[in-house]
């Protein structure tokens, strides 16, 4: 029994059409992936003002620990965010750790900011320790706290 040419093609066809797909779907992001890109969005929406994202990723009960000691809760972040005027140059996050426990996971990292700072450059360094808990299908931060470790550094 000879294969027709037509169910060739077709096979051919579907098997190209299958594949062109599979190369425009965007690869699948780890759970890790997911939370540092929570991570960077929310420093980046912090600089820009984006009250709306910063209220997507913030838990009701969210608290955070200041690097002066200071403790605050969602409302006093969503404040300090949409009162935010300094200028800021450069603003890295690395030294990504994500750990996950379940419904839990706890994201360390360093940010490093370079701006002025009362009318001279600054360089400054914190290490973050933040607590995401997922609900309905996505994470939340429930709580943050940042250290200042250098100037420099």
């Amino acid at each position: 029994m000879r294969f027709p040419a037509h169910a060739l093609c077709c096979v051919l066809a579907s098997t190209w059409a299958a594949t062109a797909s599979a190369a425009q779907d965007p690869p699948v992001q780890s759970e890790q992936q997911v939370l540092m890109e929570l991570e960077r969005g929310w420093n980046e929406a912090f600089y820009a003002k984006d009250v709306a994202f910063i209220e997507g990723v913030l838990a009701d009960e969210f608290t955070a620990t200041y690097d002066d000691g200071s403790r605050g809760d969602r409302a006093r972040e969503l404040t300090l965010s949409s009162e935010f005027n300094q200028q800021v140059e450069s603003a890295v996050q690395d030294g990504f750790t994500v750990k996950i426990y379940g419904e839990t996971a706890v994201v360390w990292f360093t940010l490093r900011l370079v701006g002025i700072r009362q009318g001279e450059r600054a360089e400054v360094a914190f290490r973050y320790t933040d607590v995401w808990v997922r609900r309905d299908g996505r994470w939340q931060c429930v709580s943050t706290q940042s250290t200042r470790v250098s100037d420099a550094a």
